[in-house]
């Protein structure tokens, strides 16, 4: 599986969780690291003696290209960090609403800041738009989110990250592979090893990356040679745009668009994945906040975060590049609505979203869809991808609003 679809945002959510006191880790779709290796992966040398393990590292990164001295540079000082483990072992779950994420998230103050840097380097996002097709609100909602404009990056050292989560034999085909990334970029003069710092899982900068994507889409900015998304704000912001075109995104085009819905829809059409337009939502009711239905002809899903009564949003093909970047409904929703914001829409109708389940509901509600025959994954509490799919359709069934917003009253149904 691409990197890209599995790894966002350690520290954007972590960061979360230190400014709300609320426990915040991954989400149900995890994307900050894949899943642990299966029977039918191929096995990838992992553990015993660290020098022995760094020597074969150094030889499949010499046979990929790398110089020795690059690779003796690099692991020079290398050690295993036992606080990377304790992150890799101890990651949580993502509980809160969208509306508790969002509204915490999408400050007056990130906007203020980011605004103020679209007009600093308004040359830089005018460049980026016009190479890449990615407004300046969808990098910057990206460069908030991530790490409120570079202040909180990690403070782990990447080499030491990338060499333990490597050593480690829960996920060293995906971590090695970053190892050995890591290695040409240290060669290229674009990282120190002694010193780079990001976050617990090996991403660096101010916009979260791993060392492939940065070898294979950073791009300098400021014209010194080097891509620097430490402290380069104009290569953050063009190798992070240059990332979202990879991801898809489509010049000249909506991601997320906010909608007053009517009282009767048909309401197990919406959720991601759906079949319609935005011109078919419209002639159902559904009716475009900002009154714009010039995108009628896109194909277009109603997403409901929290139910019919809560917030609802259009979203078109370029959300999907916002779930390349991060698999998180929540946080990707959240991006996406923060990228409206940059670009000039007003806050969203809250609604009166109806009271959600707590913990110990969600995971009853779990186990009997479990024992209807749908498939949610662990029975963990945990609004996801899968239990919203299977809450869609026993409301529908029982010929409830199917909105795919967990209830106590689908909770008493069942």
């Amino acid at each position: 599986m691409d990197r890209h679809t599995i790894r966002r945002s350690a520290l954007a959510l972590l960061f979360a969780s230190t400014i709300t006191g609320t426990a915040i880790a991954q989400s149900a779709t995890p994307a900050t690291v894949p899943p642990a290796s299966s029977a039918a992966t191929p096995k990838v040398a992992c553990d015993g003696d660290l020098a022995s393990f760094l020597a074969g590292v150094k030889a499949d990164a010499i046979a990929d290209g790398a110089n020795a001295a690059a690779a003796d540079k690099t692991f020079a000082g290398a050690q295993i960090d036992p606080k990377v483990l304790a992150m890799d072992r101890s990651q949580g779950v993502f509980r809160q609403t969208f509306l508790e994420f969002s509204q915490r998230t999408v400050s007056q103050g990130r906007l203020d800041i980011g605004r103020q840097k679209i007009k600093q380097y308004a040359d830089v996002f005018a460049k980026a738009e016009k190479d890449y097709g990615v407004p300046p609100g969808v990098i910057t909602a990206f460069w908030a989110m991530e790490t409120d404009f570079g202040a909180v990056q990690g403070n782990f050292n990447t080499r030491n990250a990338l060499v333990t989560l490597a050593h480690d034999c829960r996920r060293p085909e995906f971590f090695r592979p970053r190892l050995i990334a890591l290695i040409e970029l240290v060669q290229r003069g674009d990282v120190d090893p002694a010193t780079t710092t990001g976050a617990w899982a090996g991403e660096i900068g101010q916009t979260q990356m791993l060392p492939p994507d940065i070898i294979a889409y950073g791009t300098d900015g400021d014209g010194d040679g080097h891509v620097n998304l430490k402290t380069s704000a104009p290569d953050v912001i063009l190798t992070t745009a240059r990332f979202l075109q990879h991801l898809g995104f489509i010049r000249d085009q909506p991601w997320l668009q906010e909608v007053a819905v009517p009282d009767n829809l048909p309401w197990e059409k919406s959720g991601i994945g759906g079949t319609l337009t935005a011109g078919d939502w419209f002639k159902l009711g559904v009716k475009p906040r900002d009154g714009n239905t010039n995108f009628a002809s896109l194909p277009a899903a109603l997403i409901l975060p929290q139910g019919r009564k809560g917030p609802a949003f259009l979203t078109y093909p370029n959300y999907n590049t916002y779930l390349g970047w991060n698999q998180s409904f929540i946080y990707t929703t959240s991006a996406a609505y923060f990228a409206t914001r940059f670009s000039g829409a007003p806050p969203y109708n809250k609604g009166t979203p109806e009271q959600g389940l707590n913990d110990v509901d969600m995971k009853a509600l779990q186990t009997k869809l479990v024992a209807r025959g749908y498939d949610v994954g662990k029975i963990d509490g945990i609004l996801g991808s899968g239990t919203r799919v299977a809450i869609q359709k026993e409301q529908f069934r029982l010929g409830l609003p199917a909105d795919g917003w967990a209830t106590s009253a689908l909770l008493n149904a069942l």
